[in-house]
């Protein structure tokens, strides 16, 4: 059997994705289609890895050591034709954590932190929770492509004197993967107005064909001193339980900010098996990683396929990264309430609601695609027979 059409029952694993749902959406046969993990087994290398690991049977404080950054560089080398060094790469457990450390290291309270919305929902938490003013660049949507209003976008910064820009890349949920010209304008009029860049490239090895993923700091070596990129084999490998994630800092000064933060909240040392994990994931599993790739792709143009054939009313934003397809509701005339109580009761698929993206996803639904393809062929059946028989 194909990895990747095998079904695995995931209930019962305490799994976010399926044992939360039935609480979530009150319906024990609503199909989960939200949350940002994979119905995929991680790569046998690194099952293998964790097992060895674990028959160890001591899981004492473990080091983050050289092999594993040797392991990230050559990642990064070979997949982005990025090349960092040692000494710029931190650690944390994730991503979130990531941008709360930089957001209080490199701002102060009221300064003013830019996104990009409809965006990933932390990245305005993240600015209110810590007393920032958060300043919002919609993105702009023209014939179903999402561009960025630079004429805002700089106004913006120079308007509201904004301090950090936090940028997704790919773009979840718009699945965008931002060209050299479009990132390029970005670094130069945060480089002109001092406006420090967070990059959050979680998604960057998840690339349709036609495509590729430029990492933001790799543009130049000013691009490079004024970027904090966080990046994390989690999204990649199936492995977001595990909590491994890293930094890629090249500014002396910045880093030490960061990660004093990091030192001054307790949190200096990866989880062991997050360690184990990262290592053979980036070792042993770009076969692994084509493969599912191509399984993505094949569904993702399934859906778009079906749902844009099979109904007049729902369009599929054409996605060139990520595995989150960012589907338009808005012909259905729902409110925003009627349209997730739609999905959830009549279509019985669980899929994340737009608005919590912010107020430009209102009449949108992200779902995930990430599954075997019998689950994704059930999901859109369900969605394309309740949308025919409003």
């Amino acid at each position: 059997m194909n990895r990747f059409s095998e079904i695995t029952e995931r209930k019962g694993t305490r799994s976010v994705k399926w044992d939360l749902a039935e609480e979530l959406y009150q319906d024990p046969d609503v199909l989960p289609m939200w949350v940002a993990d994979m119905d995929f087994k991680a790569p046998e290398a690194v099952v293998q890895a964790l097992t060895q690991r674990v028959e160890h049977g001591i899981f004492g404080y473990t080091l983050a050591d050289e092999p594993l950054k040797t392991a990230i560089i050559n990642w990064l080398d070979r997949r982005h034709d990025w090349n960092v060094k040692k000494d710029w790469i931190t650690y944390s457990p994730g991503v979130i954590p990531s941008l709360h450390m930089a957001v209080q290291s490199l701002t102060g309270k009221n300064d003013a932190i830019m996104i990009q919305t409809p965006v990933y929902p932390p990245f305005s938490s993240v600015v209110n929770d810590h007393n920032r003013t958060l300043v919002e660049n919609p993105l702009v949507l023209n014939d179903g492509i999402y561009s960025i209003d630079f004429t805002d976008f700089e106004s913006k910064i120079r308007d509201y004197q904004v301090k950090l820009f936090i940028l997704c890349n790919p773009h979840n949920p718009v699945g965008r993967v931002w060209n050299r010209k479009e990132l390029k304008q970005i670094n130069d009029i945060c480089l002109k107005h001092g406006v420090k860049v967070i990059s959050d490239e979680i998604h960057a090895d998840l690339i349709y064909p036609g495509h590729t993923h430029i990492p933001l700091a790799g543009l130049s070596k000013e691009a490079s001193n004024n970027t904090i990129t966080c990046l994390s084999p989690t999204k990649t490998f199936n492995l977001a339980g595990l909590q491994a994630s890293y930094l890629i800092i090249e500014n002396e000064e910045v880093r030490g900010l960061v990660t004093d933060y990091f030192n001054k909240q307790g949190m200096f040392m990866l989880n062991t098996l997050g360690i184990t994990a990262m290592e053979a994931a980036y070792l042993h599993g770009e076969e692994w990683l084509e493969q599912l790739i191509e399984t993505l792709e094949i569904n993702r143009n399934y859906v778009t396929k079906r749902l844009h054939e099979e109904t007049e009313t729902l369009q599929v934003i054409p996605a060139e990264g990520t595995y989150l397809l960012w589907i338009d509701c808005r012909k259905l005339n729902l409110s925003q309430p009627e349209l997730i109580s739609f999905m959830k009761k009549k279509a019985k698929v669980g899929l994340n609601e737009g608005a919590s993206f912010g107020e430009e996803g209102a009449g949108f639904m992200r779902m995930n695609i990430a599954a075997p393809k019998k689950l994704i062929e059930e999901g859109v059946s369900r969605i394309i027979q309740a949308v025919n028989h409003i």
